[in-house]
This record gives C-alpha cells, structure tokens and sequence, in this order.
C-alpha cells in the first residue's frame, strides 16, 4: 500500500494494490475509484484533497510485520 500527495495538484492518492488498473470510475466529481478486471479496489483518488481530507495527519495503524 502506497499514500502520495501531490501538492502542486493538491491531489491525494492511495493505492492499494499494484495490480493492472482496468478501469477508473468517477465516485463523484473530485473522487477516482480504480479496478482491476475483477472489480477489485486498487486505488483511490482525492483531488482538492487539502479541502475534504486532512493531509497534514496521517496515523498508520496495524500494520503486521
């Protein structure tokens, strides 16, 4: 799993898995969904993030060794 952000686009991105992105769909007009070809969730994408999450925080928890 993988979490960028990209202030010049104030764009923030997660990735789930790295698997072959087969389609994106638009969750609303400022949300991304990637699938792969059997609908499983690979990405996501928040643009205006900065305005509708809090990107200056960010707490990992449970993550197994």
């Amino acid at each position: 799993m993988k979490i960028s952000y990209f202030h010049d686009t104030d764009t923030l991105y997660i990735e789930f898995r790295d698997e072959g992105i087969t389609e994106s769909r638009d969750l609303d007009e400022r949300t991304l969904l990637d699938v792969d070809a059997d609908g499983n969730v690979c990405a996501i994408t928040f643009e205006h993030a900065s305005e509708r999450t809090d990107v200056s925080h960010l707490i990992v928890e449970g993550i197994a060794a």
